[in-house]
């Protein structure tokens, strides 16, 4: 039997309507009409109809109020979060700790996923008090210093997709900030985040970008930072930001396996 028979043999031709469905909206930055997939693939319209209803049911395709489609973050998030995201926390584990021990403040590592932000790596501090955040928590990308590391290192494109995701899995607890492109290219020209906590009274939120290859964030370390009212010689918020940022740059150059400088961030 030839290579192309036995390729024939195994086909799954609903499953390559899907593929082919994603591999083309992939490559398009507004979208098509479902008479324009339907050209570009050489089928009819009718033919993709009931393949686009499930793609968008299950959360891979999204339909905009004029009718055209185009892919979510799901797949990115499929892709990132199981054995990419066991790695990663498993290198941020030991530097997660030593950054709890030197700024004594808790901080945990946290990441886009599927409509909404993520923690999936936590570090207590080490003395008797600290503000922790649960593994698995999810929280809101507008709010957070988490949530505005990962928009502010990301493309506008890609900032787009994880607003409207989040908007449609329900995640969002404030509406889009007016000033919003403005204070993530702040965060941008600074290489971090430092906010009062819209949770806690008397929080910081302290956020570093952990860079990929491409220079955009695959996650944030966050230390929601306490200020010590009985330890004189704790560290104050600018020597934590410095820790913080020293510990996210060394994580993002251990992730790719790099020894070299971080590359600049995504515009």
């Amino acid at each position: 039997m030839s290579g192309s028979d036995e390729l024939d043999r195994y086909r799954a031709p609903a499953l390559d309507k899907g593929l082919d469905i994603l591999e083309l909206l992939a490559g398009e930055e507004e979208g098509l009409s479902q008479a324009e997939i339907a050209k570009a693939l050489g089928r009819t319209p009718n033919e993709h109809y009931r393949m686009l209803e499930r793609l968008v049911r299950r959360g891979y395709v999204a339909r905009s109020a004029s009718d055209r489609y185009e892919l979510t973050l799901k797949l990115f998030g499929l892709a990132h979060f199981h054995r990419p995201i066991r790695r990663l926390v498993s290198l941020a584990t030991p530097m997660m700790r030593a950054l709890a021990a030197r700024s004594m403040q808790s901080n945990h590592l946290a990441v886009f996923d599927r409509a909404g932000v993520t923690v999936i790596a936590q570090m207590d501090a080490p003395g008797y008090w600290g503000l922790a955040i649960r593994v698995g928590a999810r929280v809101d990308l507008f709010n957070t210093g988490s949530g505005h590391i990962l928009l502010a290192f990301r493309s506008r494109e890609e900032r787009e997709m994880m607003i409207e995701e989040q908007q449609e899995g329900g995640q969002e607890d404030g509406g889009r900030p007016d000033d919003l492109e403005e204070r993530l290219a702040q965060i941008r020209a600074r290489g971090y985040e430092v906010m009062p906590s819209l949770q806690s009274a008397g929080v910081y939120n302290l956020s570093a970008p952990v860079l990929g290859g491409d220079g955009a964030a695959v996650a944030a370390l966050t230390c929601p930072y306490i200020a010590p009212l009985n330890r004189p010689k704790a560290p104050d918020i600018p020597a934590v930001i410095a820790m913080l940022q020293k510990a996210a740059g060394a994580l993002s150059l251990r992730a790719r396996g790099q020894t070299a400088a971080p590359p600049a961030a995504a515009e």
